[in-house]
């Protein structure tokens, strides 16, 4: 049972990187293969996980508002502390908007 759930987690992760590859510029999706998106998918997890965002009270329609750029600021530190490279924000926030409207997507 443990099992399937990994494998339906990796299952969505894979559409999400490939949803985020194929809403890049053709010189972003050069630019960071899949390896990458995955790990920038994981630090955006990880940003929610950690920031408290999503225990913020949701407005009168269910929503909660998502600051994106606050999510790539911090993609760009944690990639760098990682080692990962020296991210530019602005590509970074292109990837976290993918993100966002793919699971926008989801909830249609």
């Amino acid at each position: 049972m443990v099992n399937d759930e990994f494998q339906d987690l990796d299952l969505d992760d894979e559409k999400t990187v490939a949803f985020i590859k194929d809403s890049l510029p053709q010189d972003l999706k050069e630019k960071y293969p899949e390896d990458t998106l995955y790990y920038i998918l994981d630090v955006i997890n990880d940003y929610f996980a950690t920031s408290g965002v999503l225990d913020t009270e949701p407005d009168k329609d269910g929503f909660i508002e998502i600051d994106n750029e606050a999510v790539a600021s911090y993609i760009v530190k944690e990639a760098k502390r990682d080692g990962m490279g020296d991210f530019d924000p602005e590509e970074i926030l292109l990837i976290v908007e993918a993100e966002a409207d793919y699971v926008d997507g989801l909830e249609d």
